[in-house]
């Protein structure tokens, strides 16, 4: 039978591990993780085996070489470019003219490969998925399946609101060579985002099949530590040539040729390499060395993984480290949990390496010292750098000059030479700094950047969406904690960037995988001044100006330290509006203050409004994206009741087939929508969702739950400034006041509770959610939304907390707690 191993990617997550190793070949229980498949594979029928290679190939080539020496014949691929987990697969065409398993090379399992191509040829099935239950699923696709084991649903790496199950992809398949063929040639395709949907689409036979057996993905370090203890306490079963042996308790394998005196005391499982020499006196503990390692007298190793070629002198202790090839480790050295010794370093006599401390390849610590921090780069970096479409840390401890400028370099690779691309910052000189730093990563890599110096947010999505770049960037502090900041990331469209651009940059940037420009390549800086102006004119060119200046607007608007007070009044003075401006100098500090003590400013701003006999009071946040309302009675206007009454407002002045709203909006927008005819499209409830339906989905208006909203024809996110006018304009229109419109909307009642939910069983609860409201009306976007009595629940697991938010709407409080306790009481019991 035939097998193809995916032994690409560059295993970023596991460095530095992989920096000298493919990840494949990283040893596992000492063997090479993907010898451990082509032996499971062999066990199981499979001696036809095809490698697909991507990085550092031929050093799984000289490993493995023709197979022969493995009981299987291997032949090796290698695309000239990377075509994505599906696509690759189609590079191997000619090899599937039967029906072929897949699987990666970098995965730790013992599945019964035999039930599970049974069980695909006795289903008929086109391509079967093998499927596995997981604690924390949101690293993994997620799959469900219908009582004839055919996959209905399955999304790739989720968010919490959308782990509508535990049930997991394990990456291992079984196609039919028509499956195959269904992948075009030379084309970036994956097998979850684009393959599994179009069969799917084609109603296609495609299985889901819950594989038994032990299976882990070992994506990162504590993944690969925690693989190596469950293979100790005999949780996995692997084919071995080594010699067992029990000893005072303990369990001893050993490979040829090895040097254990009676004098060592081991305990729990020791597993030995070829030609390892262990000295008198060593105390060994649930521990892993690899073949040729030397180890002195009295050394002590415990709960460590330690690969070949490794010398450890007298009297050391190492608890709980990885210590990879080549390294030599001086007499008396003491190395703690979680530390990381990568290929060839050398640590000098009588020296600590503190816990959670990584040192890469070549380094050298000097006899006596101590490292208290990894060297190179540290643990943030390492374990994941974007979230979204933002990089974020501590301001010039985590995001440092150094970092920005390998950040705009890696940035800079991914968009090419001669791109052009603008940037723009908040007031404060550490901003400035960064910005400044990224600027010359970008230009070293012969990207030409356009300096906006202070220019809010959607000024620069103007800039993109109608303009010549090939994306943006954004520095600020993060206007919860002054001492952090954000990087933000804009395509040439003015969108977020796209997650899978996000992580081709983090690749670049974690391996320094970034070519330099030559002199004469190098980028062009230039100032950029004219980009509000230019922003302004398309505003006030989208505003029926007329109806605004006659309607003689007076209006209170609290800035919030943002660097929107310098620009927006130029617009309101043209639109003739009265503007009395709190807060309106741009200071990152207090605009963080501002944020920790919003309730006294709102108190303050509505004070204002009332004493003034203002028509409205706004507070535009930082960003100024979002905004808080303040009717002409002094009143807050929630979130919820600003988008009933701006949608309102919206249709009854605009021509509207469909608008977007987060899946958590009132219920209230389906009765407005349906006076209107309107169609109302639920999507998640977050800003690039918003930008998507505004883009993708022909819609006419999207408003948000968080203050946001995106007018079509002007802005494709959401804009604060536009949004303001925008509202007056839809006031001057229809003559109507916010805090007469209130009472409309006093029927909704809403109530939020949140229950307790360890994190390991978020999926179980998802699943058991998904299953006991199968037969009901529901909606699955951002958790589970079922209507019910009249009234309808959302629950999603909380992404910060280990708890579910349940949310609960309808037209009278009995039928609201109801909904709530039922839907408590089944997240409570789902966990047992």
């Amino acid at each position: 039978m035939k097998a193809i191993i995916m032994a690409g990617g560059f295993g970023t997550r596991l460095r530095p591990l992989t920096i000298n190793t493919p990840k494949p070949m990283v040893p596992i229980g000492n063997l090479p993780m993907m010898e451990h498949v082509v032996n499971l594979l062999k066990r199981h029928g499979f001696d036809e085996i095809v490698s697909l290679l991507f990085f550092q190939s031929d050093v799984i080539k000289d490993h493995f070489r023709d197979g022969r020496k493995f009981g299987v014949k291997m032949e090796y691929l290698q695309p000239d470019q990377d075509f994505g987990t599906a696509g690759a697969v189609r590079h191997a065409a000619d090899f599937c003219n039967e029906t072929v398993l897949v699987i990666s090379g970098d995965v730790l399992t013992d599945f019964d490969l035999t039930s599970a191509f049974r069980f695909h040829q006795e289903k008929e099935g086109d391509a079967t998925i093998l499927l596995t239950r997981m604690e924390n699923p949101l690293a993994f696709g997620i799959v469900i399946t219908d009582a004839d084991n055919r996959i209905t649903r399955f999304m790739e790496k989720p968010s919490w609101g959308e782990m509508f199950s535990d049930t997991i992809n394990t990456g291992v398949y079984i196609l039919e060579p028509k499956t195959v063929r269904l992948i075009p040639p030379k084309t970036n395709f994956d097998f979850s985002q684009n393959l599994f949907p179009v069969m799917l689409q084609k109603n296609m036979n495609l299985l889901g099949k819950i594989a038994t057996g032990y299976w882990r993905d070992i994506g990162n370090i504590d993944e690969y530590t925690r693989a190596h203890r469950d293979i100790l306490e005999g949780k996995v079963d692997l084919t071995y040539t080594t010699v067992r042996q029990e000893r005072d308790g303990a369990v001893i394998y050993s490979g040829r040729d090895v040097v254990l005196p009676e004098s060592v005391a081991c305990a729990g499982t020791v597993m030995l390499g070829n030609n390892c020499r262990v000295g008198e006196n060593c105390h060994l503990t649930n521990s892993m060395i690899g073949e040729n390692a030397v180890l002195g007298e009295s050394a002590e190793v415990t709960d460590t993984v330690i690969w070949g070629d490794t010398t450890i002198e007298p009297l050391t202790s190492i608890s709980g480290a990885i210590i990879t090839n080549r390294v030599q480790i001086g007499r008396n050295v003491s190395i703690l949990d979680k530390a990381v010794i990568s290929d060839d370093c050398r640590i000098g006599a009588g020296a600590t390496v503190r816990a959670n401390c990584k040192i890469w390849p070549g380094k050298v610590v000097d006899e006596g010292a101590t490292v208290s921090s990894s060297i190179v780069w540290g643990e943030k970096w390492n374990r994941e750098l974007f979230s979204d479409s933002k990089v974020s840390g501590l301001g010039l401890t985590e995001i440092t000059p150094e970092m920005a400028v390998k950040l705009g370099a890696a940035f800079g690779a991914s968009l090419g030479r001669k791109q052009r691309i603008i940037a723009s910052r908040d007031a404060s000189d550490a901003t400035r700094l960064l910005k400044r730093s990224i600027m010359c990563g970008l230009m070293a890599t012969g990207v030409d950047v356009d300096d906006l110096e202070i220019l809010p947010t959607p000024v620069l999505r103007h800039a993109l969406k109608n303009g010549r770049y090939a994306a943006g960037i954004y520095i600020r502090h993060n206007p919860i904690d002054f001492n952090s900041v954000d990087i933000i990331f804009f395509d040439g469209s003015g969108q977020d960037l796209p997650t899978s651009t996000a992580k081709k940059v983090e690749r670049s940037f974690i391996n320094e995988d970034f070519p330099r420009a030559s002199m004469v390549e190098t980028g062009h800086l230039e100032q950029e001044d004219r980009l509000f102006d230019f922003y302004k004119e398309d505003f006030l060119h989208t505003i029926d100006d007329e109806k605004v200046k006659t309607s003689d607007f007076r209006v209170v608007i609290d800035y919030s330290y943002g660097s929107v007070g310098q620009f927006f009044p130029a617009i309101t003075s043209a639109l003739g509006i009265d503007v009395l401006s709190l807060n309106g100098y741009p200071n990152p500090s207090k605009a963080s203050e501002h944020s920790k003590n919003l309730k006294t400013h709102i108190h303050q701003l509505s004070t204002i409004v009332s004493s003034l006999s203002a028509d409205l009071g706004l507070m535009i946040n930082p960003a100024a994206e979002k905004m808080i309302v303040i009717d002409e009675k002094g009143r807050e206007i929630s979130n919820q009741l600003i988008l009933l009454m701006i949608s309102e407002l919206y249709l009854q002045t605009h021509s509207v087939r469909r608008i977007a709203v987060p899946v958590d909006a009132s219920m209230g927008m389906e009765k407005i929508a349906s006076e209107f005819n309107v169609e109302v499209l639920r999507v998640r409830n977050d800003h690039l969702a918003m930008m998507d339906a505004h883009l993708r989905s022909g819609v006419d208006f999207v408003g948000g739950t968080r203050g946001g909203f995106i007018f079509p024809g002007f802005q494709i996110g959401a804009d604060a400034m536009y949004a303001v006018v925008k509202l007056l304009e839809m006031m001057a229109t229809t003559g109507v006041r916010l805090g007469d419109r209130s009472e409309r909307f006093d029927n909704f009642i809403r109530k939020t509770v949140s229950v307790p939910c360890p994190w390991g069983k978020k999926g179980q609860v998802m699943r058991t959610l998904i299953n006991s409201t199968e037969n009901k009306q529901r909606q699955l976007i951002d958790g589970v939304r079922v209507f019910v009595n009249g009234g309808w629940v959302l629950v999603a697991p909380d992404r910060q907390t280990a708890s579910f938010g349940i949310l609960a709407e309808g037209e009278s409080q009995d039928v609201v707690d109801r909904i709530v306790k039922e839907y408590s009481e089944l997240v409570e019991t789902s966990q047992s």
